[in-house]
C-alpha cells in the first residue's frame, strides 16, 4: 500500500509541479470554454486525458512503444497551443454533443503525447518494481485527484471573473487562450527540433 501511495503522490506532482507548467497550461486550456454548470464534461475529458497518458505510459513500461524524447518534447506544446487555437476559433459555437466529441478524441490524442512524454523518467523508477500495474493505476489516480483540482480551479476563476466581474464567456475564452499562447509560443521555440 506504501508503493501504491507513493505513485499517487508521484502522479499528484506529475500535473501541479508548477516548473513543469505545460501539464496546467494544457489543461487550463481545455477547461477555459466551459462553465461551471457544465463541469462534468470537463471532468470527463480530464478521465479521458488520464486513460490515454497512462495508456501510454504502460506501452513504455511494457517495452510495447518507444517514442523519441526530443521530439514528444516538441509536441507537448504543439497540443496546448492547438487547444488553445481550438477555444479561439470555436468561441462562438455551443458545447454541444458534436464539440464534446472533438474535445474527446483531441484529448485522448493529446494524453497518449502527454504520457510518452514522461515515459522515460517513469520506466527508470519503474525498473526496479516486479508489479507495475498497481504502480500505474496509483499514477493515474495521482494524475486524476490533480488535474480534477486545476480544472476545479480554473472553472472556479471563470465564474468569478464571468459574475463578479461581468466578463462575458466569450471573453473570458479569448483572453485565457491568448495568455494560454503568449505562454506556450517559446516553449515551442525552445523545444523546436532542429
Amino acid at each position: 500500500m506504501e508503493e501504491f501511495w507513493f505513485y499517487v503522490q508521484l502522479g499528484l506532482r506529475h500535473v501541479l509541479d508548477i516548473n513543469a507548467y505545460d501539464h496546467i497550461l494544457f489543461l487550463a486550456a481545455l477547461a477555459i470554454p466551459f462553465t461551471i454548470r457544465s463541469w462534468k464534461k470537463v471532468v470527463l475529458l480530464a478521465t479521458a486525458f488520464t486513460i490515454a497518458h497512462c495508456l501510454s505510459l504502460a506501452l513504455s513500461v511494457y517495452g510495447i512503444a518507444t517514442v523519441d524524447a526530443g521530439l514528444i518534447e516538441f509536441f507537448i506544446p504543439v497540443t496546448i497551443l492547438l487547444t488553445a487555437l481550438f477555444n479561439l476559433f470555436y468561441v462562438n459555437q455551443t458545447t454541444g454533443p458534436k464539440k464534446i466529441w472533438v474535445h474527446l478524441l483531441a484529448t485522448l490524442f493529446f494524453g497518449i503525447v502527454h504520457g510518452f512524454g514522461f515515459s522515460n523518467y517513469f520506466k527508470m523508477l519503474m525498473a526496479e518494481e516486479e508489479q507495475k500495474l498497481g504502480p500505474l493505476l496509483g499514477f493515474a489516480t495521482g494524475i486524476e485527484i490533480s488535474q480534477v483540482t486545476v480544472i476545479a480551479c480554473v472553472l472556479a476563476l471563470g465564474l468569478v471573473v464571468q459574475s463578479v466581474f461581468k466578463v462575458p464567456q466569450r471573453w473570458f475564452t479569448l483572453v485565457g487562450s491568448i495568455i494560454i499562447l503568449v505562454i506556450t509560443i517559446p516553449m515551442l521555440i525552445k523545444t523546436f527540433p532542429l
